[in-house]
């Protein structure tokens, strides 16, 4: 049996893919929960909070601007790290 590789064989990455990840990324920082903390209690978020949630939204628009989008837009490579980030208590 013999197999082809088909070339362009994967559909186009779309500017909601790109949004999507950078969601996906967003609740893993715990956006909602460190935003709702602020407006209950008037304490702002942390910077680093701030920070990575402005570089996130930066890459986002940069990777939907490409043409084409990298089919490996969702690789940590295109994205701030956020392992530094600890999760304290909220």
């Amino acid at each position: 049996m013999r197999f082809a590789v088909v070339e362009n064989s994967r559909a186009p990455v779309s500017v909601e893919d790109v949004e999507a990840e950078a969601r996906r990324r967003l609740r893993y920082l715990k956006l909602d929960e460190w935003r709702t903390r602020e407006f209950i209690t008037g304490r702002p978020m942390p910077e680093v909070i701030q920070h990575l949630v402005q570089q996130i939204d930066l890459a986002s628009r940069a990777l939907s601007r490409m043409s084409p989008i990298p089919h490996d837009y969702f690789d940590d490579v295109y994205w701030p790290r956020m392992w530094e980030v600890e999760f304290g208590p909220i």
